[in-house]
């Protein structure tokens, strides 16, 4: 299977699909696609049906009985049989899909198949019932049957558990957004300043640039307040309403206030629980449940204290979101009347640095040593990499990491390969290196994890001064990232 030329990276998911779809062993077999609204996982499915002559069925939110007609049309202009196709049951439609597979592999794929999962909650276990091992229907086929679903909540149970298809897929794969780096080179953005600034706000989803901005990127750095003046905050554009729209399509959100307000929390600062619920002027127990649904939608990630069991915190996943509840929703009224989109952005800057850009930038450099980092530089390679809260019990504070990269653990204890300080519009100076030798002292009477050899990182946006540079230069125990590094441009 040749990927399309317009197809940007994605070389991973498509040669997964390409294994997935050519195998030649005998036998129906079902894979799982999921991944969040807008990553390209319809145009992934539909290239790889038109490479290797499948059939793609995209679903829409209708009666169980609708869809059967949809489907039942839409499989009879594919195979043009002596008489179009009338399914009285998805028994019927599921065994008709099978059967497309009785020469050769073939991709079968349901699109959006949460939506007929939610019309008929029987469906899986009629699929599961399909390709039960030594049924005739199955083993007389090699049909690569996907389902896919933007529903991430419905996605993630489609396989777990108790669930009737567990056990039965060859394939799960999940379409991600492009990391920083690939997010840079599809915007052709050069400048990693600029291409940070931009990641901020949209991220690393395609259809952003391509469908939702129409192809428009900053043409430097002294285009990026207009640009976002002209896309993300002009009402006129898709961009504008989208970060509102991703909440309204997500099925499980069902009162949407609460919801909105516990996300305003966490674009607000407030990354714990008891922050959220101090902020929403209510019991901890109270947002419990609409933090785990913003969990399994995808759209709230938690993060664990790499210090202190027990206390994690969440940061919002989806940029675009983030950047709406930190500078749209507050001033949306203002912004909704065509013309204000300037002066609301000249007064919103000084909060988009502090709020979204700043930790937008610490994740991404705990993104960069996780997946980017030369192993060696690290003394290792990573397990994880997290951020925490160092107790200091003589000045009786708390000291913040920015990020903790630990490594494989061989021993009693797993290595604690670096810790880092990572600041935008900081220059970094001794005082910063200073501050982590510090900390690494005080993670080292802890006991928690092995120091020896632990680095000292700091990554900063705006440089470092000379001392900083001097004992980088004289101490190998002293790493400093700058934005160059981050996009592997150093």
């Amino acid at each position: 299977m040749d990927k399309p030329a317009e197809m940007f990276d994605r070389d991973y998911e498509w040669s997964a699909l390409t294994r997935f779809i050519i195998d030649q062993q005998p036998g129906a077999t079902l894979g799982a696609v999921s991944g969040r609204r807008r990553q390209g996982k319809t145009f992934l499915l539909d290239a790889a049906c038109r490479a290797a002559g499948g059939f793609y069925f995209g679903a829409t939110e209708a009666v169980d009985a609708e869809s059967l007609r949809r489907i039942s049309t839409a499989l009879t202009a594919h195979v043009r049989p002596a008489s179009p196709y009338h399914f009285a049951n998805w028994h019927e439609a599921v065994d008709a899909l099978l059967a497309l597979g009785s020469e050769r592999p073939v991709p079968v794929v349901i699109d959006e198949f949460p939506y007929l999962a939610r019309a008929n909650p029987e469906l899986p276990s009629i699929i599961q019932e399909a390709l039960r091992p030594l049924r005739e229907q199955r083993t007389a086929s090699r049909a690569r049957l996907l389902l896919c679903g933007s529903a991430l909540s419905f996605m993630g149970k489609l396989l777990s558990g108790n669930a009737p298809l567990r056990g039965r897929a060859g394939l799960e794969l999940v379409v991600r957004p492009l990391d920083h780096r690939l997010a840079a080179e599809f915007w052709n953005i050069t400048d990693p300043r600029l291409a940070l600034q931009v990641n901020a706000i949209v991220g690393g989803t395609p259809a952003y640039r391509r469908e939702f901005a129409r192809g428009d990127s900053p043409t430097g750095p002294d285009d990026f307040d207009d640009w976002v003046i002209r896309t993300v905050l002009n009402p006129e554009t898709p961009l504008f309403r989208e970060a509102r729209y991703l909440l309204a399509e997500e099925p499980d959100l069902r009162d949407t206030a609460l919801y909105l307000s516990v996300l305003a929390a966490v674009a607000d600062g407030n990354a714990t629980r008891g922050g959220m619920a101090s902020y929403l002027e209510r019991k901890a127990t109270d947002i419990a449940h609409p933090i785990n649904v913003l969990e399994d939608a995808g759209l709230l990630h938690r993060d664990a204290d790499a210090f202190r069991d027990n206390r994690p915190t969440y940061r919002i996943a989806e940029p675009l979101i983030g950047f709406y509840h930190a500078i749209m929703r507050p001033v949306w009224d203002q912004l909704e009347r065509p013309g204000n989109a300037a002066r609301v952005w000249q007064a919103s800057r000084r909060r988009f640095t502090s709020n979204v850009l700043g930790p937008h930038f610490e994740q991404v450099c705990r993104v960069w040593a996780l997946h980017h980092a030369d192993p060696d530089l690290l003394g290792g390679l990573p397990a994880r990499v997290g951020h925490g809260i160092v107790h200091d019990p003589k000045a009786r504070t708390g000291h913040e990491v920015d990020s903790a990269v630990i490594g494989i653990a061989d021993g009693t204890k797993p290595p604690l390969l670096a810790i880092g300080e990572a600041k935008w519009n900081d220059t970094i100076g001794i005082a910063h290196i200073e501050r982590l030798q510090h900390i690494r002292d005080l993670i080292a009477q802890a006991g928690r994890y092995d120091t020896t050899h632990t680095q000292l990182i700091c990554f900063s946006g705006a440089g470092f001064n000379d001392k900083a540079r001097n004992a980088a230069g004289t101490s190998p125990d002293i790493q400093l990232v700058d934005l160059a590094m981050l996009y592997g441009q150093a």
